[in-house]
């Protein structure tokens, strides 16, 4: 198997994951709920993946995951921001 497939498969597995984290932590936790380790799979699953459709040159997976990268690690971002301020109310 070429080096590129493994890595694109390996970017699709970190992505599907970030749905069981989500699912098992509702379920724990009696309702919906987003754990940061959905975040972090999201991150590692969209950069696998774009980097498998930048070796592809397929311009339509590229644009559909560059922007998720950015979104992904601007939530991490909000989580952090928020866990520093205590939990409070920035605003």
């Amino acid at each position: 198997m070429k080096p590129f497939l493994i890595l694109g498969f390996i970017g699709q597995a970190f992505f599907s994951m970030r749905f069981l984290v989500q699912w098992l932590a509702s379920e724990r936790a009696g309702k919906s709920v987003i754990p940061l380790s959905f975040w972090i799979f999201s991150i590692m699953g969209s950069f696998f993946l774009l980097i498998y459709a930048i070796y592809r040159k397929d311009p339509v997976f590229i644009l559909g995951q560059a922007p998720n990268l950015f979104i992904y690690t601007r939530n991490l971002y909000l989580i952090k921001k928020e866990r520093l301020a205590g939990g409070r109310d920035a605003g």
